[in-house]
């Protein structure tokens, strides 16, 4: 079932396009991986599908209009980690977590055993309950950046957009995180889309690939159809090499280094 239908989203900063007649769908328990370089579109498209920025074109969250939709209603269907998220340094990281409850609290921000309950369940899954009393200042960058997925884990979104996930975290992290992300898909019916630099591990773990470049949907589809050697060499102006694993799976592509 379609969660998300965006069409024809045209958007610039000032007289300088950056999307250009974008449209993109997204299916609850579906993980999408949004590619391209730097300059591309990706952390502008997510803004946009937010209502943070204003485009032309249309953007519908679960049949209604974007417009139709309260900041806190809003924020209990989509789940937002951007490219650089900010907490008080002094703030424990419990206080991090309980803050993804806030449309869910009544006028006077008062927890329920409920929203204990899911912090807590949250910093279970990502490793933090050891954490959960220490301020952000002492976490190192990978550390805090499970903290910001956390908080966005605890809204219990039907959606969620990231805006490079994997950020400061080690390989095991970047797996166990992508791991998770395909779990509460395939378990919870959750809908991702996340920005990556990363190709093969987008690859890896995202049912569908959407290629952007120049502001404008290059490729899309699944990614045997979108990792295509001259396709990104094109986008990303290198010269790649494509290798497919001879017992099948996800494709894997690599850059041709010079020797010299």
């Amino acid at each position: 079932m379609t969660l998300l239908d965006a069409n024809s989203l045209s958007f610039a900063y000032g007289d300088r396009p950056v999307l250009r007649d974008v449209s993109l769908r997204l299916a609850r328990g579906e993980v999408v991986a949004l590619l391209g370089p730097n300059g591309a579109g990706k952390s502008t498209l997510l803004r946009v599908l937010l209502g943070q920025l204003s485009a032309s074109g249309s953007v519908r969250w679960d049949d209604r209009d974007l417009r139709a939709w309260g900041r806190r209603e809003l924020a209990r269907t989509v789940a937002y980690l951007p490219q650089s998220p900010v907490a008080d340094d002094e703030q424990p990281v419990a206080d991090v977590l309980r803050n993804g409850r806030a449309p869910y609290w009544g006028a006077f921000g008062v927890e329920s055993p409920a929203d204990v309950r899911i912090v807590h369940d949250v910093a279970r899954q990502l490793e933090l309950s050891d954490l959960l009393a220490r301020p952000m200042a002492e976490l190192s960058g990978g550390q805090r950046q499970r903290v910001f997925v956390g908080r966005c884990l605890v809204q219990q979104p039907k959606a969620m957009l990231l805006d490079e996930p994997s950020t400061f975290l080690d390989l095991r992290h970047q797996v166990e995180l992508a791991h998770l992300l395909r779990r509460l898909a395939r378990e919870q019916g959750i809908a991702v889309l996340m920005a990556s630099h990363d190709l093969n591990l987008a690859s890896a773990f995202a049912d569908r690939l959407v290629l952007l470049h120049d502001g404008t949907v290059a490729a899309e589809g699944p990614p045997a159809h979108v990792l295509e050697a001259d396709l990104l060499g094109r986008v990303y102006g290198l010269t790649l090499r494509r290798m497919d694993p001879p017992g099948g799976g996800p494709p894997v592509v690599l850059p041709v280094v010079d020797p010299a």
